[in-house]
């Protein structure tokens, strides 16, 4: 096709890409294959012979098909599939995270959910992998949490709330993110806050993180939250004094292989998208 267009071995072979005896020989044994010629190389030009016309359409029909062949191959291999993510993960770091992927042969759409969610959507198969909450010695990255406040002197320790007795205000609460509604982290905090003496509605989990901030800012309540999450709300935040809490987190897939490939290729991506050192 790209002689016959160009008039020329040396040309054609140019414009298709190969080396100007590779083509010669291609086309000798194309001949060969069919038992006549279809270029006539006797003249000034190489032109089709009338064989060679009568062959060209099915030619055609020949490229035409490598090429499509070819784009689906491409489209295979960039099958785009969907990882789960935390809810809130900042934009420009998810597209990040996204580009990361490409980088690494990953072809993947975000799909934020709450924690549960998240694994409930990657058993049922709905996502192919998903960033999953584990306890923080079984993950690959760990989130500091800590307690935030609109006030910068507020203590770090969890019993500095507890009500004094014949106190008829209404006690400061607690307030956990969906995203820590998990045991490792919200059964813990309970168990500490009846350790050191809180009422039970003194612990909450939030229905939303803008409803909880909210609440932080107009009744001095806290919110169990890491120091970069403090920093974007405008809050003061100490880690709390009594326990260490921390938020871990892996990559699950349905194919064990893929989520050991997506863990070591995004590491750095999803700490950032964690606001944590990789």
């Amino acid at each position: 096709m790209a002689v016959s267009r160009a008039g020329s071995f040396t040309r054609g072979a140019a414009a298709a890409g190969i080396p100007q005896p590779v083509a010669s020989r291609r086309i000798a044994a194309l001949e060969q294959h069919l038992g006549t010629p279809v270029l006539d190389r006797t003249s000034r030009s190489v032109v089709l012979t009338p064989f060679g016309r009568d062959m060209l359409p099915a030619a055609q029909r020949l490229v035409d098909l490598a090429d499509a062949i070819q784009d689906d191959a491409e489209r295979a291999r960039r099958r785009t599939v969907e990882l789960a993510v935390p809810v809130g993960w900042p934009a420009p770091a998810l597209a990040r995270l996204i580009a990361a992927g490409h980088a690494d042969g990953l072809y993947f759409d975000v799909v934020p959910a709450g924690p549960g969610q998240r694994a409930e959507m990657l058993r049922a198969r709905e996502v192919h992998a998903a960033v999953v909450a584990v306890p923080p010695g079984d993950g690959g990255w760990t989130v500091p949490l800590g307690l935030a406040s609109a006030d910068p002197g507020t203590s770090g320790y969890l019993d500095s709330l507890r009500p004094a007795r014949g106190d008829a205000t209404a006690p400061r609460r607690v307030w956990v993110q969906p995203e820590d509604a998990v045991p490792h982290v919200l059964d813990r905090l309970v168990r500490l806050g009846n350790a050191v003496g809180l009422q039970a509605s003194q612990v909450r989990t939030a229905r939303t993180v803008p409803g909880a901030v909210a609440r932080v800012l107009s009744e001095q309540d806290l919110l169990l939250c890491s120091p970069v999450e403090a920093g974007t709300f405008g809050l003061s935040w100490r880690p709390v004094e009594e326990e260490s809490f921390r938020r871990g987190y892996t990559v699950l897939s349905a194919v064990p292989k893929d989520a050991m490939r997506m863990r070591t290729a995004l590491h750095t991506a999803v700490a950032e998208c964690l606001g944590v050192q990789p």
